[in-house]
């Protein structure tokens, strides 16, 4: 579980790896030992832009415009003016805090697998926010006073994208009709009996919050055969139902036990079977690509539909709101 945070604190999150440690490290106030000499600033990148000349004439064509990420900076203090009764220990202890301080934002275990990202977390307003990304550049700007307890530093955290997401995950688990059984089969025994085929179930409904969309995390339970989530809304028709936006389906099988995992988050992009074999080219043509598979905010509804003859196959859409200021 994620550690709680007091008002303006910071929190930086990954996982180690079987050399390098992970972190859990906490920042930003006095009493985090790690405080903040000013508020983080935040740089958005500048945009790329698809503008075109008009041939022979005045004026421009907008083309598509996309934007990279957003940098925080970070300007820190290292206090450890308390830590010791003499000037020696108030030293040591400080070298020790800053040296641990630069291993954790050096972020080994992130930076040496490709797209792994960690998580940045604070509350501000009472309202708990977070980022992924990496920690990036950092540098000592002030050790005068290391003697004395406190050196100060400049770091920058880079995100994978421009949005604040709830630290709060959210999920919904529509489930499945069992398939309807069509005709008789081989060899027939007294007292036939066919299955009625069950009623549609309604959709699920999701209530996503935010003020952009955000991405949906779907993960889908064995057993079954061509699983398919069909997502509904947050716009309605004609007749004031909601109108279907996206359909996601898989070309496959799943036995009892497996599961598939859909992650189009930009620092994921995959379709993992039983969290590890790559089966991207499962999805069917039906449905978006994963840069599209977006939740806009409102309140909309997802259906599952699965061939599975035993009533048990489940499938959990999971999100967190986005914003686009903490």
């Amino acid at each position: 579980m994620p550690q709680d945070l007091r008002e303006g604190q910071w929190n930086l999150i990954y996982d180690g790896d079987e050399v390098r440690p992970g972190a859990d490290m906490l920042f930003g106030t006095l009493s985090t030992g790690i405080y903040l000499l000013n508020e983080p600033a935040i740089d958005f990148a500048d945009a790329t832009l698809g503008d075109a000349p008009l041939p022979l004439e005045d004026g421009i064509r907008f083309g598509q415009d996309t934007t990279s990420t957003m940098t925080l900076s970070f300007e820190l203090a290292v206090d450890t003016v308390a830590a010791a009764q003499t000037p020696a220990g108030r030293h040591t202890a400080n070298l020790d805090a800053v040296d641990t301080l630069l291993t954790t934002w050096d972020a080994a275990a992130v930076r040496r697998r490709m797209g792994a990202v960690a998580v940045l977390r604070t509350r501000q307003g009472g309202r708990y926010r977070r980022v992924y990304g990496r920690p990036r550049h950092i540098a000592l700007a002030n050790s005068r006073f290391a003697r004395q307890g406190s050196t100060s530093l400049v770091g920058e955290f880079v995100a994978a994208d421009t949005h604040w997401y709830d630290d709060a995950e959210e999920s919904t688990s529509p489930g499945a009709a069992p398939a309807p059984i069509r005709g008789l089969k081989a060899p027939l025994t007294s007292s036939l009996s066919q299955r009625v085929p069950a009623p549609v179930q309604q959709p699920g409904a999701m209530n996503v919050a935010g003020t952009v969309p955000t991405w949906p995390v779907i993960t889908i339970h064995g057993p079954g055969r061509n699983p398919t989530l069909t997502f509904f809304g947050p716009e309605r028709t004609q007749q004031g139902d909601l109108r279907e936006r996206m359909t996601v389906g898989l070309d496959l099988t799943l036995g009892e036990g497996e599961w598939v995992t859909i992650d189009p988050r930009p620092w994921a992009r995959t379709v993992l079977r039983n969290g590890t074999g790559g089966i991207a080219g499962a999805l069917t043509r039906s449905s978006p690509r994963m840069s599209d598979m977006l939740l806009p905010p409102g309140l909309q509804h997802v259906r599952y539909a699965v061939a599975d003859e035993t009533g048990t196959s489940y499938a959990t859409v999971a999100w967190r709101a986005a914003h686009r200021y903490p």
